[in-house]
């Protein structure tokens, strides 16, 4: 196992969406595209793939707390069905849409402190 190499706070990195090394440029040319690389350091961010974790730790505790919440609301307020079914889709779309970014940028920022993507070798390369 590789040791933790220095870099910006994950806060700083994962919250601003920010370069993992250097803090300051931009992780994202779009909404979750990330950059070739770092417009103020040169970092390179080729070998950062996150895959379905952002969506995966976003969505299991968003569930189970969603479910809590339908189930409160229908105890509480007993509204008809169709509540439920014009209530819970925007606040979960809402709640997903403003936490995606964030979370895949400090997954790459943990992928840099923690593995050594500029020398991993592609998938397919011996």
């Amino acid at each position: 196992m590789t040791a933790a190499r220095a870099g910006a706070p994950l806060l700083v990195a994962g919250l601003g969406c920010r370069c993992p090394r250097c803090g300051k440029g931009p992780l994202f040319n779009g909404y979750l595209t990330i950059a070739p690389a770092c417009t103020n350091c040169g970092l390179s961010f080729a070998g950062n793939d996150t895959g379905d974790g952002p969506a995966f730790f976003i969505m299991l505790p968003l569930c189970i707390l969603m479910a809590v919440m339908a189930l409160v609301f229908e105890l509480k307020v007993e509204p008809p069905l169709w509540v439920h079914m014009v209530l819970w889709p925007p606040v979960i779309t809402i709640i997903v849409g403003f936490t995606l970014r964030p979370v895949k940028a400090t997954m790459v920022a943990l992928q840099y402190r923690y593995r050594d993507v500029e020398r991993d070798k592609p998938r397919g390369v011996e």
